[in-house]
């Protein structure tokens, strides 16, 4: 059965000649152009849609129906953005979201009719950065997108601002690089689970809030997204924490949010691995 890819209700923009002048992309960066994306979708009335939504806002794009296909394009044509349907006639698009997590960090949205917590808890656990239930409206597919696309583009700006390099222990991340390694071996961190690593390393020995945290890595303080960020949280830990079950940098404020201490032995004149410098 096919699955309903948006809602007919009062927020949706239509598209046709009566559309009012769509908001601009947003640029990956100032002065860069809109970022291309891939949609990943089997239902070709659906891809239609959302292909003539993404014309219709400036956004560039691609497209693919089934799993195999969109890991070859994601290898291939680097989006730089993913749009990923779970139900995919070949593969799961879990499966794809590991796949592709293998060797690269673009920002994977999911779009799927699961709505089980369990199904969004899997897909941001194999690597996802954001989750869309369908139906939904093309306002907040696009929010999600600008979303997106002013997260990475904050991530760059502020790399080229701050000191660029950390040092916690066996921790070091290069902002400007926006890389992380642990005792000199290269971490490889999804984009959401690097800004919650540049929020905290950036504010060490302070208490950052689940409201600070979502505001500032989701663009917004909904309490619905807590389960997303425990989750990030604890793929971040895996990667970082010798020992996940006793966390040695990030600790957690039951109900309040979380703090990256200070772990002996840091300091702020890093030395990375030579591939970082």
């Amino acid at each position: 059965m096919r699955e309903a890819a948006f809602q007919m209700s009062s927020d949706v923009t239509s598209i046709g000649p009566a559309t009012p002048a769509p908001e601009p992309a947003v640029p990956a960066a100032s002065g860069a152009p809109a970022p291309t994306i891939l949609v990943v979708e089997d239902d070709p009335e659906v891809r239609t849609f959302v292909a003539a939504t993404l014309d219709a806002h400036g956004y560039a794009h691609q497209s693919a129906s089934t799993g195999r296909e969109a890991i070859a394009l994601a290898a291939t044509s680097a989006p730089d953005i993913i749009l990923l349907d779970l139900g995919l006639p070949d593969i799961d698009g879990i499966e794809v979201v590991r796949a592709i997590r293998v060797w690269s960090v673009v920002p994977i949205i999911v779009v799927s009719a699961r709505s089980e917590d369990a199904d969004k808890i899997g897909a941001l656990d194999a690597g996802a950065d954001d989750y869309l239930t369908k139906p939904f409206s093309v306002g907040e597919l696009l929010a999600r997108i600008r979303t997106t696309v002013r997260r990475l583009s904050h991530l760059s700006e502020a790399a080229g601002k701050e000191s660029p390099t950390f040092v916690n222990g066996d921790l070091s991340i290069d902002y400007t690089a926006g890389m992380a390694y642990l005792a000199g071996a290269e971490l490889h961190l999804t984009p959401i689970e690097f800004k919650l690593l540049y929020l905290l390393s950036r504010n060490v020995d302070k208490v950052l809030t689940h409201s600070f945290i979502l505001r500032e890595v989701w663009g917004s303080e909904k309490q619905t997204d807590l389960a997303s960020l425990r989750v990030f949280m604890g793929t971040l830990r895996k990667k970082i924490e010798p020992d996940p079950v006793h966390p040695r940098y990030i600790q957690t404020h039951v109900g309040v949010g979380y703090r990256m201490l200070r772990v002996s032995g840091g300091k702020d004149a890093p030395t990375l691995p030579t591939s970082a410098l």
